[in-house]
């Protein structure tokens, strides 16, 4: 099958897909490719595909773009206080913010629906669904057409790389990329693995560690989306965000973010949202009602509650330099191969990385 990007979808076959299917078991339905680029994703990509890559932005939209576990969460929270609640009184704030920046490929992850056949009732993109778009068919993607129908100024979300998405986006409309060292992707994004049962992951850290390297995890690979943002980063509607920096400084990033955004909220306004959107508070906030809700009496759970009372939840630590807690001599050695392959030829260093190197401790 080839798509309007230009790719071709290659199913996963064999012992490939053997591996994935035994370590990551929420992967019922299996696995696709999409070349070049060797872009791994949901089966359901094929049915957005093309709708995505022509989707029609808006000036005034803004598009939050990263790998996944780069702090995509946290950032659509400070950006969406930013736009529409910086005196934080908004009534929406208390929802899910991905039922108020919606998650544009969100759907290739859902089962596909039967014709007259609607999502789980009280799931709450489907409640928020059925509020923005009370004349459309879920059966045609419910996050698609949220973000179609989703009032200005929309704020979306999207792990898709610059090649899988609109070629008119930088043009159209605000980007903002967050980028984070990926060591502390590795292990944010095995946590998340573990905990959703989307993914189900259940093979060893070791192992993650190795399809990482390997370019085998979901819309890896990751040092090829950096890329592609990367050689965009000089472009008038693109900011770069690096998590560590957000970390170290967040009213420093939030001010650059007012210049870029042209929110121009107050220095009373930005310490506000500063404190507002800060991992502690987003954490005692937590939006578990986007994982667990009652459908018809029955509790529909898509976190794996075991992991999640061992290990914590969808909000867990959020620190930086948490690679190195749980990282072997042979993983580092590993990842710094994979650093040293792939993204040596670009002129940017992870800060953290630079911080350890100077004071010895790498």
């Amino acid at each position: 099958m080839k798509l309007q990007s230009g790719h071709e979808v290659v199913p996963l076959e064999g012992s490939e897909k053997e591996k994935q299917l035994k370590d990551f078991q929420g992967y019922k339905d299996g696995l696709i490719r999409l070349m070049p680029g060797r872009w791994l994703l949901a089966p359901g990509f094929q049915n957005f595909a093309d709708r995505i890559y022509n989707f029609q932005h808006k000036k005034s939209d803004v598009v939050v773009m990263t790998w996944p576990k780069f702090g995509t969460t946290w950032t659509q929270e400070i950006v969406w206080t930013m736009m529409n609640s910086p005196n934080l009184d908004h009534p929406d704030s208390n929802l899910p913010i991905l039922t108020r920046s919606p998650f544009i490929e969100n759907d290739i992850f859902a089962p596909a629906l039967k014709p007259g056949e609607v999502p789980l009732s009280n799931d709450p993109f489907y409640v928020a669904f059925k509020k923005v778009c009370p004349n459309r068919n879920p059966a045609d993607g419910v996050h698609l057409q949220l973000v179609e129908e989703f009032p200005d100024p929309r704020l979306i979300k999207t792990h898709l790389p610059f090649s899988l998405v609109s070629p008119t986006l930088l043009d159209t409309c605000k980007v903002i990329y967050v980028a984070r060292n990926p060591k502390d992707v590795i292990v944010s994004f095995h946590h998340h693995s573990r905990i959703l049962k989307l993914h189900d992951y259940v093979g060893s850290f070791e192992d993650f560690v190795q399809y990482f390297v390997n370019d085998d995890l979901i819309y890896g690979p990751y040092w090829l989306h950096l890329k592609e943002a990367w050689e965009r980063k000089n472009h008038k509607n693109l900011h770069f965000i690096f998590y560590e920096d957000l970390k170290a400084n967040p009213l420093g990033e939030i001010k650059k973010l007012n210049a870029f955004l042209n929110t121009k909220l107050t220095d009373a306004q930005l310490d506000g949202i500063v404190k507002y959107t800060s991992f502690k508070e987003m954490r005692a906030r937590d939006n578990g009602p986007v994982f667990n809700f009652e459908h018809k009496g029955v509790k529909v759970e898509a976190l794996n509650a075991e992991v999640v009372k061992k290990d914590g939840g969808f909000f867990r630590k959020g620190e930086s330099g948490d690679w190195k807690n749980k990282f072997t001599n042979e993983m580092d050695a590993k990842a710094n191969q994979w650093l040293q392959k792939n993204l040596n030829n670009l002129d940017l260093e992870f800060k953290y990385e630079i911080e350890c190197r100077k004071n010895g401790k790498i």
